[in-house]
């Protein structure tokens, strides 16, 4: 049996800069950096020594400094999959989150909400977003399968 351990990037710039994140590409604050290297050690002291590792990031500065200490802990080179990053919020990213809040139209309270548009130009739906992670985490998966029955 195989575990998979899911990390998210911790604190980055657009978060205490007030800017909307999503495929903005912020950089760890040093409290991030902390909590980066807190994260690897805690995977580190999970994880038994001999254990086979893989490590998949997407390709966004924040996370590839999460996946580096997570990279350094176990002595292997993350593989860098773009369709990993977050949700894009569009025209949105990198503007002031006020800018955002003030155009984004939530999901109904009930009905189809996957699909919704959330009112700014070129933001992902949930859906669009979902399928794209769906797709990237199918092919690791099928590419651990692979490897592990040759």
């Amino acid at each position: 049996m195989r575990t998979l351990y899911v990390v998210t990037h911790p604190e980055a710039t657009h978060h205490v800069e007030g800017v909307a994140g999503g495929w903005h590409d912020s950089r760890l604050t040093p409290a991030g950096v902390r909590a980066a290297v807190s994260i690897a050690q805690a995977l580190r002291a999970r994880i038994p020594d001999g254990a086979e590792v893989e490590l998949f990031s997407s390709d966004l500065q924040r996370t590839l400094r999460t996946a580096d200490e997570v990279s350094q802990a176990f002595g292997v080179k993350p593989v860098l999959d773009r369709r990993l990053r977050e949700k894009s919020y569009g025209e949105a990213e990198g503007r002031p989150q006020e800018w955002l809040d003030r155009r984004f139209i939530p999901p109904p309270a009930a009905g189809e909400r996957m699909d919704h548009d959330e009112g700014v130009q070129g933001a992902e739906t949930k859906a669009v977003w979902a399928r794209r992670i769906y797709a990237a985490m199918d092919e690791i998966l099928r590419n651990l399968a692979n490897t592990r029955s040759s």
